[in-house]
């Protein structure tokens, strides 16, 4: 017999609290994009600025700010210092904004400012150095890869939901036309990706692609709540972070994808003339599953976040967010975003006789 948290007649109303969901969603994005916007964008990792990162070990305690003033003599440009693992692992990261010809100086400078340090007998862990093309290319490409992938998700929400194989094609010449013509206006990476997810959502709409319309909105929704999570505690954005949010958008459209098809599935069988009872019907039919699924998900990543160690850290916290707000996007953001776009149903089905299907 299958684990069940909750009856598939539950009746929890979720979709007559959606604005108050709204209301939560637009509260969390308003807040990153603050912080986004005094803060200049998101805090990019050496993997797309480009410097040298340090990694080094001391036999005792140091703080930051006393390896900062070590550093300050040398006259490096760039300099960032923070704790680094747990702290009994008592090792810091240095990120040095720096050429690749000065690498060599700047890792001597580095070593002699921190053997000054009384006690702290530090030894260099690891060096990283990447490039101003190589971490330019690195951005290029991540951006890029988040565009395509809500891209490639949308076509296959709205030829599976939609079985509009056809107009999802359209909508992919759609994109490409405006992603070629934005090319021309020689605008910025940044600004071409956005301008393209904005064609995305509206080409979604005009075609009425509701399906896709609702996983793509669920999907930004999830990736700029973790952007700006990660914004408001000052975390850097690297490829690994990259690797998060492409994995935060994968496990978010697994979710949703679950609800869309009991919705479907609910519609096909006709358990209501009304689409909001539709939809409340099969959040709450998937609900066991929704709970028990992210619950075991997450428990495994606050086991990374807790003793994967200082590598893998802002990963598996990247991952925690993502889930969390993934699983509740799937029932608050992309099931409603149907109901608020969606076609409405027809009318002939009998009022009482929906109801005591779903009963």
């Amino acid at each position: 017999m299958p684990l069940t948290l909750f009856s598939q007649t539950s009746r929890f109303d979720f979709i007559g609290n959606r604005r108050k969901a709204y209301v939560l969603s637009a509260l969390l994005l308003l807040l990153g994009m603050v912080s986004l916007v005094v803060k200049g964008g998101p805090r990019y990792g050496i993997d797309f600025v480009g410097g040298m990162v340090v990694q080094a070990k001391s036999a005792v305690k140091v703080d930051a700010r006393t390896v900062e003033q070590a550093l300050a003599p040398a006259g490096l440009a760039g300099v960032v210092v923070q704790e680094f693992g747990a702290a009994s692992d008592n090792e810091i990261l240095i990120r040095v904004a720096t050429a690749e010809e000065e690498a060599a100086a700047a890792r001597t400078a580095i070593t002699e400012a921190l053997a000054q340090i009384p006690e702290a007998h530090f030894e260099i862990q690891r060096v990283d150095m990447v490039g101003a093309k190589v971490s330019s290319d690195l951005r290029t490409q991540a951006l890029e890869a988040l565009f395509y992938a809500v891209l490639l998700i949308s076509i296959y929400i709205s030829g599976r939901f939609e079985q509009k194989w056809m107009i999802a094609a359209l909508m992919a010449a759609c994109l490409g036309a405006a992603v070629y013509g934005l090319g021309l206006l020689d605008v910025s990476k940044e600004v071409l990706i956005l301008g393209a997810l904005a064609v995305t959502l509206v080409v979604c709409w005009k075609l009425k692609l509701f399906y896709a319309l609702g996983a793509i909105v669920a999907l930004i929704h999830d990736t700029l709540i973790t952007v700006g999570v990660f914004s408001l505690l000052d975390k850097e954005i690297d490829l690994s972070i990259v690797a998060a949010l492409l994995t935060i958008i994968g496990y978010s459209l697994n979710d949703t994808i679950i609800v869309f098809d009991r919705i479907r599935e609910n519609l096909r069988a006709k358990i209501s003339p009304h689409l909001p009872v539709t939809i409340n019907a099969a959040i709450n039919q998937t609900l066991s599953r929704t709970v028990l699924t992210s619950g075991t998900t997450l428990l495994v990543t606050a086991s990374l976040f807790v003793l994967g160690g200082g590598v893998i850290h802002d990963f598996a916290f990247a991952l925690l967010v993502g889930i969390g707000v993934g699983t509740y996007s799937s029932i608050f953001v992309a099931a409603p975003i149907l109901l608020e776009f969606g076609p409405d149903l027809p009318q002939e089905e009998g009022s009482a006789a929906a109801q005591a299907k779903v009963a």
